[in-house]
């Protein structure tokens, strides 16, 4: 059975949950009729009722009733509150994701009746603009053709794979955590254009543009990165250039040491 045959309720609205939930109405996996929204606040509610067209409530339970899936995009400091509140409404027919940073699965099955079929899921900020990386980890109650939805849900808003949950800290650390290390590489890519006379704007979408355009060979070409950057190195050019002095300032192992940081961290928080 495909999402199209699902209904789908969303706790919480906040940047991530109402990025999931318009990347999914616009995507057509699973038509707006079918999407059930709730949350405390009453204007972004009927914002999106508006505009997408989805049923909405300050009801979780009236959600959660309602859904085939129920998507949980709280923060991991209240999922816990909102857990013992559906408690009684999580039948067995129905599967349970979510997306709270850090918060294993038995916590939340220690919160919900026995054999409760839930998946974990870490996706990004760039579901904002349908290009999240999300990894998806099913727990021991949940199918493979539950896994599959969850793969086809959030591919619907980037890409998706599934991962074992010892290695959910690696994803926050890479995919959770990386597009802020890569805003930065922008900035500062653009500033080297202002330096030798481009305008802010113009440096700016050349910058952003060559980081999205070089992402997509990778994803594309099917190739070692290496291999792509061979491509536009040519012998005693600028761009060879311009590589000494990433390796000479050791940008590699700066990012290497960035992803393995915000790892520990995950795993500290998680403790």
């Amino acid at each position: 059975m495909s999402l199209k045959d699902k209904k789908l309720g969303i706790i919480g609205t906040g940047k991530m949950g109402s990025a999931l939930i318009k990347g999914i109405c616009d995507s057509g996996v699973i038509v707006s009729s079918n999407v059930y929204a709730s949350d405390v606040y009453e204007s972004a509610l009927e914002k999106m009722r508006t505009e997408l067209g989805i049923n909405v409530s300050t009801d979780n339970s009236f959600t959660v009733s309602n859904s085939d899936i129920i998507l949980l995009a709280v923060k991991p400091q209240i999922l816990k509150s909102v857990l013992k509140s559906i408690k009684d409404h999580v039948t067995s027919e129905k599967l349970v994701i979510s997306i709270a940073a850090g918060v294993p699965l038995h916590e939340i099955a220690n919160e919900l009746a026995p054999g409760t079929r839930i998946i974990r899921v870490m996706p990004n900020i760039a579901a904002t603009v349908s290009e999240a990386a999300s990894a998806v980890c099913p727990g021991p109650n949940a199918s493979m053709g539950d896994a599959e939805l969850a793969l086809e849900m959030f591919s619907s808003v980037g890409s998706a794979i599934i991962v074992q949950e010892k290695l959910m800290d690696a994803v926050t650390g890479l995919s959770g955590s990386g597009p802020a290390y890569i805003f930065p590489v922008i900035e500062a890519m653009a500033d080297g254009g202002v330096y030798e006379g481009l305008d802010r704007e113009s440096a700016l979408v050349l910058a952003a543009q060559t980081v999205l355009g070089a992402a997509k060979m990778a994803l594309e070409f099917h190739a070692h990165p290496g291999e792509l950057k061979d491509m536009v190195t040519s012998p005693a050019g600028t761009t060879i250039r311009g590589i000494k002095v990433l390796e000479e300032r050791g940008v590699r192992a700066a990012f290497m040491n960035a992803v393995i940081a915000s790892a520990k961290r995950s795993r500290e928080l998680g403790e």
